[in-house]
């Protein structure tokens, strides 16, 4: 592990519950299945992927003096991340409640997170010192708004990467992007950030020229099956891997989001920077845990060797 290039996630940790059904999903009805319990939350999630890729990786967050708390800090811990500053509260750990279909993708949620409002202004001005040390800081959109305008406008000048959650979290935060090195949305959520509808690769480009104008560095934009547009503003295509039944899609992006920021800190291109962002994706999916705990280097870039770059020149 390199101590000396230091990485900050400031974000939600939460207990996942995941219920996946043993045949087609049936809506309004009790689907025979599985139920599983596991550390989540996007900025943890994403913090552990760091970790599990030998990266030095601080959490910033809140969780509960409850169970669900103890075992989120222990495991997370055990991973690899420092988990020395996130704020123990005489309150309900956040919870996350996911039904999957039959293709182990998504179908509902429901997301109880109201311990965010324990990462507070008071609670990032103290750490601020210790956040500022870090070489990355990669912030979710999860984070109340005041509290997310307090951490780029005292963190503008540090590296900052951008995880939008959801169409909701990233239309919230949309006036901010340009503070952003680099950032990930999916079709909707770019949508959300930009108003530009995504139809084509013109529209892609479209996107890509709004968010570079604002400032940001990296675009990548997820299109799920369809794979992931990247632009720099000097180069830009398509990265598209062969299609993979996923064991759990749940926690792709956030393994995607780990291996940008292992990327930059060995200096990649956009480009080789996304396909092993995408190789991690798909390692994350291979895994009925939301982490694979088997997360490697050498594996990702086996991923690597067949994925199509599609460009329109």
């Amino acid at each position: 592990m390199d101590r000396d290039f230091k990485i900050s996630v400031i974000g939600g940790c939460n207990m996942d519950i995941a219920g996946f059904p043993n045949h087609r999903l049936i809506r309004k009805d009790s689907n025979p299945g599985m139920v599983h319990l596991s550390p989540g939350g996007v900025g943890r999630n994403i913090a552990e992927n760091i970790a599990l890729l030998g990266l030095n990786v601080s959490m910033y967050s809140a969780i509960g003096n409850d169970i669900n708390g103890d075992s989120i800090l222990k495991s997370t811990a055990l991973s690899g991340v420092n988990m020395d500053e996130v704020r123990r509260v005489n309150f309900p750990t956040g919870t996350y409640l996911a039904v999957l279909d039959e293709n182990m993708d998504m179908d509902i949620a429901i997301s109880s997170m109201d311990i965010l409002k324990f990462i507070d202004i008071n609670y990032i001005e103290s750490n601020l010192n210790k956040i500022k040390v870090s070489d990355i800081i990669v912030v979710d959109a999860n984070i109340h708004y005041e509290v997310f305008q307090y951490i780029v406008e005292h963190l503008k000048e540090k590296v900052l990467f951008l995880d939008t959650v959801s169409y909701t979290k990233a239309e919230r935060i949309k006036e901010f992007i340009g503070y952003f090195h680099t950032i990930k949305p999916n079709r909707i959520e770019s949508e959300a950030l930009t108003g530009i509808e995504i139809t084509d690769y013109n529209s892609l480009r479209e996107s890509a020229r709004y968010y570079h104008k604002k400032g940001v560095r990296n675009v990548c934009i997820s299109m799920g099956p369809d794979g992931i547009f990247f632009s720099d503003n000097k180069d830009d295509g398509i990265v598209k891997a062969k299609s993979i039944l996923p064991k759990n899609a749940t926690g792709a992006g956030d393994a995607f989001q780990a291996g940008l920021v292992y990327s930059y800190k060995n200096g990649f291109s956009l480009l080789e920077s996304v396909k092993l962002s995408t190789g991690a994706s798909i390692m994350a999916m291979s895994s009925e845990e939301t982490i694979n705990k088997n997360l490697n280097i050498e594996t990702i870039l086996e991923f690597t060797k067949d994925m199509e770059v599609i460009r329109n020149d």
